[in-house]
Formats: C-alpha cells, structure tokens, sequence
C-alpha cells in the first residue's frame, strides 16, 4: 500500500508543478488523448464495487448473474458516445452537465442535475471504501475501519492538489495492473478450486434457477433493471461527464468503445468468482457477500498472486474514488461557486481551486462517515441508477428539442421521483387498481428505455417505432405481474412518468431556444493565461 500509494502521489506531485489552473483542475483542457482517456473509462467503471457487485451477483442467480451484470455495463458506457457527440457539439468547454442545464434552463434544472450527483458520488466513494476496507480487515490484522482509514487518506493525498489530471494520469497505471491481474488471477482460482470438475460436483448446490442460463429470475432482480439504470447512469453521472469534457472531441467514439470491451471482459471475467463459489458450497465470512472475492483470493491464492490481487481491488476502488473527488469538486467549483455564488464573470480562479480541494476533504469525510454502516453494495447502486432515471429523458430532450422548458424539466422529474419512490421501497400496497396502474407505467418506461436506446443511435424515426413497438410486444407479459418485482418497476416507472410529464408540458409550449448560446454561456472560467501561471523571479 506504501508502494501504490506512493507512486500515486508521486505522479500528482509532478503534475502539481506545473502550476494547472482552475479549468485544467476540472477538465484538463479538454484535450487529452486516446490512450489515457480510454483507459481512464475503463479505469473509472471497474471500481471495487462493480466487481464486487458482480461476484454478488454471480452468487445469488448462478452463471447467467455476471453477464447480465457486465454486459448491460458495457452498453452503458458504449451509449455514452452518441449522445456524447451531440453535448459536445452544443457545449464543447463545459465542466458538468449541470452547467449546461443552467445555460439550457436556469437554476433549478441544474440544481437538480447538481444534487443527484453529489449523492450518487458520495455513496459511490462509500461503496468502494466499504471493499477496501473489506479487503484489508480480511487479509490483514488491521481493523475494517483502518482500513477504510488508510484507503480514504491514501487517495485524497495523491488527488487533492492535481484534481482531474491527477484521476485520469494515474488511471491508466491503475488500469494496467488491474487488467493484468485479472488475466492471471481468475485461471489460476479456478484451476486451484477444482477446474471443470467443479461444475459437475457442485451442481447440487444451485437450484434449477441458478443453474439456468436464461434465467428468468435473474433477468427480472438484476438483467432488466440494470438495463434501466445503465442508461441513466451514462446520462447522469459526472464522473463520466468529466471524462467526455475532457477527452479530445474527434476522439469520443473510439474511447468509449474501447472502454465498453476493456470493461465488459474484466466484469463477467470477476464475477465468475462468485458463481465458483455457489459451485463450491461456500458460506460468505461473516455472511457478508462484500467478502466473497477477498475470501476465495485467500483460500486459493499463494502469497505473491495475494499481493496481486490485492493491487488488482486498491487499483479499481482508487481509480473510481479518485473519480468521484474530482465530480464533486468540478460541481461544487463550477456549479455551486462558479455560477450560483459569485457569478461566471466573478469568480475567482484561487477561491475555486480551494473550494474544489476543501470540497475533497469533505465528501472524503462523509463517505467514511458512511461506510461505517457497511450497505450492500449492489442495492446501492440499484438506487442511484434508478434515481438518475427521473432526469434521463428531460436531460436528452434538452439537447435536441428546443421545446423543452425549465418548468417542464423541473416537474417531470419532482413527479418521477414522487412515485418512484413508494415503488421502489414499498410504501404502498399494491391492491388491483394500483399495481395495474403500476404495471401500465411500467410497460411504458420499457418503450422509452428502448426507444432512447435507438435514438442515440440511429435518429428519431427508428427510436419511436421501436419505443411504440416495444411497448405494444411487453404489455401483455408485463401488465398484471411486474409490480411484484419493486426494483425494476421502480426503474421503469421514473422513466415513464418524466418522460410523459416532460413530453406533455413541452410539446404545446410554444417554447423555442437556440442552442448556439450554450457555448457562450458555458465555458472557461480561469482566463489566467500561462505566463500569469508562472511565478517570476522575484515572486519565487
């Protein structure tokens, strides 16, 4: 961990030198290349937790668990360069995409858009101190909560001074080792716990469900709602907005592709781990499912692949924490100060860097404060991708439709939430009239998921027949059992209900909106030029 952690901040002390300014702390000049903003994608998505998640969910549905898990992730970050074209077209030096929702709408929208990032990174940063700190108190003497110590102040140092560059500069590293390791280590395991002999000696231990490859169970608790949530999450999420501010524009398409397979592999490949020890009969430590991975690298690895390993889970919770700092510091510099307290033309390129770095301290301390209650991993990010699915359509609609207006943003997503919600934790009982009512909106979220889907990709047209079509083919498997399963129809529901809301205040609105003034009104906000940057003789 020395040696990690040391390295680590060695790179930010280097990059600190060069005396970066406000906007480079945020988006590194929106310029960087196609070898450390791929391998800073994929870096970013195998964090601990995914992994975790995975092997969790390998575990719980059988083989037929880690597929559904990695592959519906692999499309979340593949739909990101569609539309991401398309918002840096419209916004091509913007921080977040909240401060396009401010020069697209106004306040609210972006304040919306702000906060739901500000909780999905903070519980993020707790989910993955919660592995590392899983990890050391399993393979250590150390406590879970010098664990959680050690990790948290381990990567606020080498973040802290460099932001964003020092996260994407210290990715690729990270993501070398990781996929390096995984190559070796998952052989390896499953070699040592038996090989194919495996398989037919444990098959007792799965039940008909587990054992299905096309299980309807594990579609329905973990394929279908995170179908709805990884498009939410490529829409929502800041850690991936940064990178797409932030990587060279000719280069979108060929980043986010490479990072869909770099991810998609290594996920299904870790998630494997679960599924061997459902095979093997084997009970989670403390009956913690956070403890799988740690606990099978233990008992089959010697001590130098443990040491692998080991730099394998600190690389992938690092690279995602070290993501999460710099969202929040980019919202909290740009959306917070920048443009809601002392104004665009006001503010201070110093008290901006400061705001971001006391911003790190903070959400550093509140995701330890957090991680004290050890959540499951895998309901955590259930919720925010779900949380993120109120905003899905009105936040794509404002890039392309000039109908769009900040009252219709605003009440579509208050509405979403207000019935996903008593959905998604049960806080209505499902009588007759009310899971029909359920499973109608529902049916509809599945059209618009789709129908998204296929808007980025192939244009309007196509998007309406295959949202209208979809619709129609799911509504009579779907109405009258989907509500049963609260997750999903959570999911579905927040689309259905913003996008109709969204859709229906706009389209009589009268509303027009030229979409050329968002590069006027975003941009950067530290016009210091680089011989300001540098210190004369004198001043040293």
């Amino acid at each position: 961990m020395l040696v990690f952690y040391g390295g680590t901040l060695f790179i930010s002390w280097r990059i600190s030198k060069k005396r970066e300014n406000a906007d480079s702390y945020m988006t590194a000049g929106n310029k960087i290349g196609f070898g450390i903003s791929a391998a800073s994608m994929t870096a970013t998505w195998i964090w601990a937790s995914s992994m975790y998640a995975s092997a969790t969910s390998g575990y719980q549905y059988g083989i037929s668990g880690p597929i559904h898990y990695g592959l519906w992730g692999a499309l979340m970050i593949l739909l990101i360069y569609p539309f991401g074209r398309r918002i840096r077209e419209v916004a091509p030096r913007a921080h977040t995409i909240a401060e396009v929702m401010f020069a697209r709408h106004g306040r609210s929208s972006q304040l919306m858009l702000a906060g739901s990032n500000i909780l999905g990174s903070v519980i993020s940063l707790t989910s993955n101190l919660i592995a590392g700190g899983a990890l050391i108190h399993l393979l250590s003497p150390l406590s879970f909560q010098a664990g959680i110590l050690i990790i948290a102040g381990g990567i606020l140092l080498y973040t802290l001074w460099s932001g964003f560059r020092a996260s994407v500069l210290t990715d690729f590293a990270q993501v070398m080792a990781m996929l390096g390791a995984v190559i070796i280590i998952i052989p390896v395991i499953f070699f040592a716990a038996g090989g194919p002999s495996m398989f037919e000696a444990g098959a007792a231990n799965l039940t008909p469900q587990q054992s299905n490859f096309f299980s309807s169970e594990a579609f329905l608790n973990q394929g279908a709602p995170y179908v709805a949530a990884v498009l939410a999450y490529a829409i929502g999420n800041q850690t991936i907005a940064q990178r797409l501010f932030a990587v060279r524009k000719d280069l979108i398409k060929p980043t986010f592709v490479t990072a869909t397979f770099g991810y998609g592999a290594t996920i299904i490949g870790i998630g494997m781990l679960g599924v061997m020890a459902l095979y093997l009969g084997i009970t989670p430590l403390e009956g913690d499912v956070n403890n799988l991975i740690p606990q099978m690298a233990a008992t089959y690895l010697s001590p130098i692949l443990l040491a692998l390993f080991f730099i394998m889970i600190i690389g992938s919770l690092s690279s995602t924490a070290d993501s999460d700092l710099s969202a929040l510091s980019a919202i909290m510099m740009a959306d917070v100060y920048g443009q809601n307290v002392a104004g665009r033309k006001k503010a201070n390129p110093k008290t901006m860097l400061l705001v971001g770095r006391v911003t790190m301290v903070v959400a550093m301390a509140a995701g330890l404060y957090f991680a004290t209650a050890q959540f499951n991993i895998l309901d955590l990010l259930v919720f925010v991708g779900a949380l993120w699915g109120t905003l899905v359509f009105p936040v794509i609609a404002s890039f392309y439709w000039e109908k769009v207006t900040n009252a219709a943003f605003t009440v579509s997503v208050i509405a979403a939430m207000a019935i996903f919600l008593p959905v998604r934790f049960g806080w209505i009982e499902m009588t007759t009239p009310i899971g029909i009512a359920t499973d109608i909106l529902s049916t509809i979220g599945i059209g618009v998921v789709l129908g998204l889907m296929a808007f980025g990709f192939f244009g309007r047209r196509p998007a309406m027949i295959t949202g209208i079509v979809s619709t129609v083919i799911a509504a009579p498997f779907t109405i009258g059992f989907l509500h049963e399963y609260a997750v999903l129809s959570g999911s579905l529901v927040a689309y259905a209900v913003s996008t109709v809301v969204c859709w229906a205040m706009s389209v009589r609105s009268g509303a027009t909106f030229d979409f050329g003034v968002i590069k006027e009104r975003t941009g950067d906000f530290d016009t210091r030029t680089e011989d300001d940057l540098v210190p004369t003789q004198e001043g040293k």
